[in-house]
């Protein structure tokens, strides 16, 4: 090993990288491939922290113009909420429902069909059986969808400027609003969670096809949680009608 090591050579790329190239022979490349993935890791860190800090100081900046210029008021949420339209939050709950149920559906797909992809190279029988995992990935979105039909046929224009109408409107938009969000978050969460066991299953099956009936039931509870989301998004929008 000490032959080896006294063998490599060190070459310094000419951007400014922390890491080195080692090339030497059995495992140059793999130390090099470790190296980048590091720079890589690094360098996503390096952009949180800076988008971190950077919305941290224009929050700082923001707040003391509103101080300097009798604009204090507008720290309350109360302002943000009174002076924005009730209509965007209801449309936002509406968008929010299937876009991130679509999210959580995409993310289970993508951990459980890269599962049965590479499984079914040393065992091609787990092909068919586990297609399952898919569907029930899918049917996450397909909750979204539902959702945001029966959210979007109940955004309906005042029928007056009235105080009542507004206050209404208001209370309509905000039911949506959460509505939709927790559609969106149950379905992420529950996406991740089917593909996950999904993935777990196909590796199982390929193994033991004997316990794939066992996980399967683990995977059925696992996706009734986005049914359950669905049930409470309906149970918060019930009452919401913006032209009451």
């Amino acid at each position: 090993r000490k032959k080896n090591l006294s063998s490599c050579h060190t070459t310094w790329p000419a951007i400014q990288f922390r890491f080195s190239k080692v090339v030497c022979k059995g495992g140059g490349e793999k130390i090099w491939a470790a190296l980048t993935a590091n720079m890589a890791t690094s360098a996503l860190k390096y952009a949180c922290n800076y988008f971190f800090y950077t919305v941290i100081f224009l929050f700082i900046v923001i707040g003391i113009y509103w101080t300097l210029n009798d604009q204090g008021e507008r720290f309350a949420p109360g302002w943000f909420l009174v002076n924005t339209s009730p209509f965007m939050w209801a449309n936002l709950g509406v968008g929010l429902a299937i876009s991130v149920s679509v999210v959580g559906a995409a993310w289970g797909i993508f951990i459980t069909g890269a599962s049965i992809v590479g499984g079914a190279v040393k065992a091609p029988h787990i092909r068919t059986k586990n297609l399952v995992s898919i569907i029930f990935c899918e049917a996450v979105a397909i909750y979204g969808i539902i959702m945001a039909i029966v959210m979007g046929n109940k955004i309906r224009p005042f029928k007056d400027d009235s105080m009542d109408h507004v206050r209404q409107a208001y209370y309509a938009a905000y039911c949506l609003f959460w509505g939709g969000l927790t559609t969106g978050l149950s379905g992420l969460v529950t996406g991740i969670c089917v593909g996950i066991v999904g993935s777990g299953a196909a590796l199982t099956d390929a193994q033991n096809p004997n316990v794939f009936v066992k996980i399967l039931i683990v995977e059925i509870f696992g996706s009734a949680v986005g049914l359950f989301g669905v049930i409470i998004s309906i149970i918060q929008t019930t009452s919401a009608d913006m032209d009451k």
